[in-house]
């Protein structure tokens, strides 16, 4: 793998625990081939960040992106496409409350489940970092801290957005609910999608025709309610998020698409 020299804790996990996946793939489960014809190697979506609230009004915030890097990866013998996505404020942001967060998955090709995970996230001096091996053929997670045994498919947070464009929403109905199940901090979460519609989304890049859907999250500290957030994505054949908003305790927050490249097939949901 390229980029294990960085994380001597996934390393370790990694290599460690590549037997175990190998040993065990003539013994559990055999993992599904899924069509997917959304997404490939080399796809790179960026964003813009803004916060708005009563004090600081609307503010550039920060930056987003999320790419598939060009080269296979193989894990466990098996092909994977290697994703990594970043996030971070920028300028007088960062006296605010600054982030700095970045998540790795290796995503197997043929099934669409993440082999291993890697989350470093720094948010207002909150610091997490963890790393997770999938054993997608028993059905275990192995992280820093536990071993977990999870449902056949189980995704991690990045992944789970890659699972659900595989999706064909052609025929997709206002109401229509899709579930995912994703493994975050030894827990596995079922979140649920709601399909709330289509619309024509006027970013600066352009105009695009999207789906909308609002995602189920976990009302907490955060989030005031259980779906706080709208999702818009491409309605054209990439699926890839062209605006999200999330209301929080203080204030919204805000990622619109500012650029996009190496993208399966022709943005044809862009009108103008």
């Amino acid at each position: 793998m390229s980029h294990t020299s960085k994380y001597s804790i996934t390393a370790f996990l990694l290599y460690f625990f590549m037997g175990v996946f190998i040993a065990n793939a003539t013994h559990g489960q055999e993992l599904r081939k899924l069509e997917n014809s959304a997404f490939q190697r080399g796809e790179k979506i960026s964003y813009r960040v803004f916060y708005d609230s009563y004090i600081t009004g609307n503010v550039n915030a920060g930056f987003a992106s999320l790419e598939i890097r060009p080269e296979n990866e193989l894990v466990a013998g098996r092909n994977t496409m290697n994703i990594v996505g970043i996030g971070r404020t920028r300028g007088a942001f960062n006296f605010f409350f600054r982030v700095v967060n970045r998540y790795e998955t290796y995503l197997d090709e043929e099934a669409i489940v993440p082999l291993l995970f890697i989350r470093r996230i720094n948010e207002g001096g909150y610091k997490k970092s963890q790393d997770v091996v999938f054993n997608q053929f028993d059905n275990i997670a192995i992280s820093n801290t536990a071993t977990v045994p999870v449902i056949p498919n189980v995704q991690d947070i990045i992944s789970a957005f890659y699972y659900l464009r595989t999706y064909d929403y052609d025929d997709t109905e206002i109401g229509d609910i899709f579930d995912v199940s994703f493994f975050l901090d030894d827990t596995v979460y079922v979140s649920r999608v709601v399909f709330d519609g289509r619309e024509d989304v006027n970013t600066r890049i352009g105009t695009f025709r999207t789906l909308r859907f609002k995602p189920q999250v976990l009302a907490g500290d955060v989030f005031s309610q259980p779906y706080p957030m709208t999702l818009w994505i491409s309605d054209d054949k990439n699926k890839i998020p062209v605006m999200v908003q999330s209301g929080i305790i203080v204030g919204s927050v805000k990622m619109e698409l500012v650029d996009y490249s190496g993208l399966k097939n022709p943005m044809s949901s862009k009108i103008r």
